[in-house]
């Protein structure tokens, strides 16, 4: 029995979606199958990035807020810290999802095309090509937040 050579089947299992970034509209990319490599995929029309959120884990470093014995945040007793915050933070190591970041327009697309199964009939491409567009009505997402890119 001869053993073949194929490339492995990926792609074709995330769906497109309109979203917003912050007060701009863009698009993102969910998951819609187990086999799905990434937990999510948005597009950042400010800096043109299309930022995607792997499954994989890794272990990093975080500032979280300090908490008290009620799992309040401990403010600062005078001032701000450099980074404009008044409460008080700590380093901690966690467990968080590796993250990538496709600059490229052309990669961009490629990218998109190749795991989204409605890429044909959403026209997310005016969203990369064109400057940022204000959303008309805010959509319903605390979630809805700029990512710090580091």
């Amino acid at each position: 029995m001869s053993k073949e050579n194929k490339k492995p089947m990926y792609g074709q299992n995330m769906l497109i979606t309109t979203s917003n970034w912050g007060p701009y509209k863009t698009f993102k990319l969910m998951p819609i199958t187990e086999d799905c490599p990434y937990v999510e995929i948005i597009f950042d029309p400010s800096s043109k990035i299309l930022a995607v959120i792997s499954k994989i884990n890794k272990s990093s470093y975080h500032f979280v807020p300090k908490i008290d014995d009620n799992g309040d945040e401990v403010k600062l007793k005078v001032g701000k810290r450099p980074n404009g915050k008044d409460i008080k933070e700590q380093r901690v190591m966690m467990q968080t999802h590796a993250e990538y970041y496709i600059v490229d327009d052309q990669e961009i697309k490629d990218f998109v095309n190749q795991f989204a199964v409605n890429a044909d009939s959403y026209d997310y491409t005016s969203i990369i090509d064109n400057d940022v567009e204000q959303m008309k009505r805010a959509l319903s997402s605390d979630k809805a937040t700029n990512l710090n890119l580091v």
